[in-house]
């Protein structure tokens, strides 16, 4: 049996206290160049275990600046293409072969996947699907840097935007890359509660970060009255996530629950009479 070529590009995994994760997700890239391990100070096994399977460790330590997390392990690349991935996710074979495609397509210069997404154990294959953009050519792309450094409990990872093509091709796949979380909801909804403190900061600023990764839909809802309930319908009813059973009727009133935390965050502000856009 013949061994692949290797995959003439980098892929960067994020990690922070994640052995539950990380194993599963450095094998699934084993066909790439160089497979990069970010790492926040873990406290638990996750850098022993990523070394050991084979990736490239280095430390980041945020200083309250740009650039963030994904952006500044771009100093560690050599390769032109870039492909992110997040500990508690996986590429599945079909996901790679397609990865290997788009990395010889010349006119190509990013490229995003629908997640194939599992609550309470299971995989959703119904309701709301999210796309990411997974993959870069770091001399065609870049990452964006909104205003967003003065938010509470502001991050080192970038926020819900995706890195911006200068010129060329972004090419969509048809086959889901893999993200099961294994920590449980408290983390689920403690990432959610930061996530949505950068949300309601951009929209009382006004600020518009080109490249989000919300659906159409999704960019919608946020501007609409009563959005945690159209999202609600729209996730459950018109993507039919009541196919999934329990599961997917939590997993709409888990993101509709996001929408309501987000406009509750935005009133919050608007009370303070903290300035909004100038």
């Amino acid at each position: 049996m013949s061994i692949p070529t290797p995959i003439d590009a980098t892929v960067i995994i994020l990690t922070k206290n994640e052995e539950r994760h990380i194993a599963r997700a450095v094998a699934s890239v084993e066909e790439f160049r160089n497979i990069l391990v970010v790492d926040s100070g873990s406290s638990d096994r996750t850098v022993d275990i990523a070394s050991n399977s084979g990736a490239r460790i280095v430390q980041f330590e945020w200083d309250g600046k740009y650039p963030k997390k994904k952006e500044w392990a771009l100093e560690f690349v050599e390769t032109d293409w870039v492909f992110y991935l997040d500990a508690d996710e996986f590429f599945d074979s079909d996901v790679v072969e397609d990865i290997r495609r788009v990395v010889l397509d010349p006119s190509a210069v990013a490229f995003e996947v629908p997640l194939r997404y599992f609550w309470e154990g299971r995989e959703l294959l119904h309701g709301h699907r999210v796309m990411k953009r997974i993959g870069m050519r770091r001399s065609r792309c870049y990452w964006p840097r909104p205003d967003d450094l003065g938010v509470k409990n502001m991050w080192e990872v970038e926020g819900h935007y995706q890195p911006q093509a200068r010129s060329g091709k972004v090419v969509r796949g048809v086959n889901p890359m893999g993200h099961q979380d294994e920590d449980g909801l408290y983390d689920y909804f403690a990432r959610h509660n930061r996530y949505s403190d950068w949300e309601a900061h951009m929209l009382h600023r006004g600020e518009r970060v080109s490249g989000n990764s919300r659906s159409k839909l999704g960019k919608l809802a946020v501007n609409l009255p009563a959005k945690p309930l159209v999202f609600f319908v729209y996730s459950y009813l018109a993507r039919r996530g009541f196919l999934d059973g329990k599961a997917g009727l939590n997993y709409a009133l888990a993101l509709s629950f996001y929408y309501w935390q987000i406009g509750m965050k935005v009133r919050e502000l608007e009370l303070s009479g903290e300035t909004g856009a100038e």
